[in-house]
């Protein structure tokens, strides 16, 4: 009857819609701030060689291309290793995983600010790489388990405008510090940033089991919607970086600008992906999946409006703007769709996301070179929107198919985003079986029955936190 009583308790601690809750409103405050910093932290320290190669390449002695490296093998790092890191690590608790891979940035950063050679310097670069793989595969669950169901789009809205910032503000004052004062200054930066994210979380964060999470499971498992997910984000991965890859060149070439516009451009593109990014995640919430094929949508028409009219100033900067305002709402959108849609573990589900995200903008900067090899780069953006046009049609394919039938073997959720009702078969306790189906058809919830049982009482909420 142990397993019956705490699966009793954790019903009773998510009856207000998630565990996370019951925690005092600062500290939920204060443990998303953390991980937004360590959002904005990890997506600066992928892209800020990207400003630093050619001071890089004088001051560690290894050609461009090579330093070109530091990025190529970090995204293929973190495509590749999110799902086994998400999988080997799912019955730690995440308050010790977030610690680990926060240490992680920490020490790997200095290790790099530190380095006096290449080899040093890249093998940080992929210690970082892999504490980010399962970052974003466990960020999720837990910041949206903080707090109600129903601001779930808002949470993941926050974490993803926190990464967007990386690009619009983080990058460009990272080069500006680096050409400064040298390239291991805003390296040390990104550790001092870590070490605040680390104690936040180290001390604030509940420690829990994974599996009894709020946000553990998908609120409505769908395989099919999960797969289309799957596809329509990677289509449009590789499409969106077969184009953005050679945008600087674009704007140079086709759209005549000179270098000094190109870089305001640029600024511009980042800008518009942080408002994107900002209005999203309002409406995440109210529609999930408009969000997403609206953004999608939204990409190709700017991408393929770049190859028709980018030739024209004017109308090159209008549809740079539509392009930049829907890359970053993309992968946020199906982010938030994997926490309601997995099938399993919402962790895994990110995780699976989040690495065909990153193959495919490795996949896309790869075709994007073979176009321009064989044709132009107005091309690239052609094939570019073409495959996510290909997404928009897989998004709206999937919406006039019929909806699957949850299979017998589906665990229920609870309506309100809450735990899975599993206590039938895992606690063996008739009670709590009982129980769980009254709840589940609309009954009596079952901390009524568990303190008419003699359950103990308490403010369960806090000892599932605990």
């Amino acid at each position: 009857m142990g397993d019956a009583v705490q699966q009793t308790r954790r019903e009773t601690a998510a009856e207000t819609g998630t565990a996370g809750v019951a925690a005092p409103p600062w500290h939920r405050a204060a443990v998303l701030a953390a991980l937004m910093l360590a959002a904005f932290s990890f997506n600066t320290a992928e892209n800020l060689p990207i400003g630093l190669l050619e001071l890089l390449s004088d001051r560690l002695r290894v050609p461009v291309p090579t330093v070109g490296l530091l990025v190529t093998g970090y995204g293929l790092t973190v495509a590749v290793a999110s799902l086994p890191l998400a999988h080997a690590t799912r019955a730690v608790p995440r308050r010790h995983v977030l610690t680990g891979l926060l240490a992680a940035l920490v020490v790997s950063s200095t290790v790099a600010a530190l380095a006096a050679s290449y080899g040093v310097l890249l093998v940080a670069r992929l210690l970082t790489a892999l504490a980010q793989a399962l970052f974003w595969a466990v960020t999720g669950p837990v910041a949206v388990g903080l707090f109600a169901p129903a601001v779930r789009g808002r949470v993941v809205g926050a974490i993803s405008v926190a990464g967007s910032l990386a690009l619009v503000f983080g990058v460009p004052a990272g080069t500006w510090l680096g050409w400064r004062h040298g390239w291991p200054a805003p390296v040390a930066v990104l550790a001092a940033l870590g070490c605040v994210s680390l104690l936040t979380v180290a001390a604030l964060l509940p420690t829990s089991r994974p599996d009894r999470e709020p946000a553990a499971y998908g609120t409505s498992p769908d395989a099919r919607r999960f797969g289309t997910v799957l596809l329509a984000g990677t289509l449009s991965a590789t499409g969106a970086f077969a184009g953005y890859t050679y945008l600087a060149a674009f704007l140079g070439e086709v759209s005549g600008y000179p270098p000094g516009a190109v870089s305001v451009l640029f600024l511009a593109f980042g800008a518009a992906c942080l408002a994107g990014v900002s209005i999203t995640g309002l409406l995440l919430d109210r529609i999930p999946q408009a969000a997403l094929t609206t953004a999608v949508g939204t990409q190709a028409v700017g991408m393929l409006g770049l190859y028709a009219v980018g030739s024209d100033p004017v109308a090159a900067v209008a549809f740079l703007a539509l392009m930049g305002g829907a890359l970053g709402p993309v992968f946020m959108a199906t982010q938030h769709a994997m926490l309601h849609c997995a099938p399993g573990r919402t962790d895994l589900a990110l995780a699976a996301n989040s690495g065909l995200y990153n193959a495919g903008i490795a996949g896309g900067a790869a075709l994007g070179g073979l176009v321009l090899s064989s044709a132009d780069v107005r091309a690239a953006f052609l094939v570019g929107g073409l495959l996510t046009t290909g997404a928009c049609a897989v998004l709206l394919g999937s919406r006039l198919l019929p909806t699957a039938p949850r299979s017998a073997g589906q665990p229920r959720r609870r309506a309100d985003g809450g735990l899975p009702l599993r206590s039938a078969e895992e606690s063996g306790g008739a009670a709590a079986r009982g129980a769980a189906d009254r709840y589940a058809a609309g009954g009596v919830p079952p901390a009524a029955i568990g303190r008419a049982g003699g359950c103990a009482e308490g403010p369960a909420a806090d000892r599932v936190l605990s």
